[in-house]
């Protein structure tokens, strides 16, 4: 798992193609710092198979940093190897996802509530960007952008909680989710007012941490519906 912690200000592309060209001299670990923000974002979904040579024809690298990414990857139980050998994204089981979802309530409330008593006026507006930008996408129907904000979100205010340790780990649980984040809202746009993202940003307005992680509870608990019911399905209900 990553020990960095990206800053608040860095920009990720919501659209296109998430694979860039890799100029830098570490060559293996630039690209598996682009495919764990992949597999966060939602860009690389279950059972997706992700073969040597094209991946590494896309990044612009040779076999083995590519190899050498990839099966970094696997270690982490990120990625994983099929019965061929094949390095595939992985498919959760629904007990998986209830176990990770149990887990995120649990660490992203504690750093809603961190966040609150450090977070400064400029994060904050940051947070109310990207929530601005979510209900914009909501509004189109652009929900592959919306997934990618709604990760976006998440990360920041756990980056605001200053608890690097916990956030690695909050990372590591977006990583292992994230490709069945394109099942986001396949149940809908859940039906509550205020949304709960409104109502973590006026928490940590006012300093409460009580009310931030209830706030980021409710997030996790209400939100995603769409995602059991997909796992549900696709495990025979």
């Amino acid at each position: 798992m990553s020990s960095r912690m990206p800053n608040n200000n860095e920009k990720t592309p919501a659209t296109g193609d998430w694979v860039q060209p890799i100029v830098k001299e570490n060559l293996s670990e630039r690209a598996y710092m682009d495919l764990r923000a992949a597999l966060m974002r939602g860009r690389l979904r279950p059972g997706e198979r992700l073969r040597l040579r094209p991946m590494s024809v896309r990044f612009g690298i040779s076999a083995t940093p590519m190899r050498e990414a990839l099966l970094r990857l696997v270690g982490e139980k990120a990625l994983a190897l099929d019965a061929r050998n094949s390095v595939v994204v992985p498919t959760l089981t629904l007990e998986q996802l209830q176990e990770i979802r149990a887990i995120r309530t649990d660490l992203e409330g504690r750093a809603a509530a961190a966040a609150a008593l450090v977070a400064t006026a400029d994060e904050i507006e940051a947070l109310v960007a990207i929530h601005a930008q979510i209900s914009q996408c909501h509004a189109s129907r652009n929900f592959v952008q919306a997934v990618d904000l709604n990760t976006e979100f998440h990360l920041t205010f756990c980056r605001m909680a200053r608890l690097p340790i916990l956030y690695d780990i909050v990372e590591g649980l977006w990583v292992r989710c994230g490709p069945i984040l394109s099942h986001l809202y396949d149940e809908g746009l859940p039906d509550w007012e205020p949304h709960p993202h409104l109502r973590l940003i006026s928490a940590l307005r006012e300093r409460d941490p009580d009310k931030a992680s209830a706030a980021s509870r409710e997030d996790i608990e209400r939100g995603g519906q769409g995602l059991l019911v997909h796992v549900r399905e696709a495990n025979g209900g």
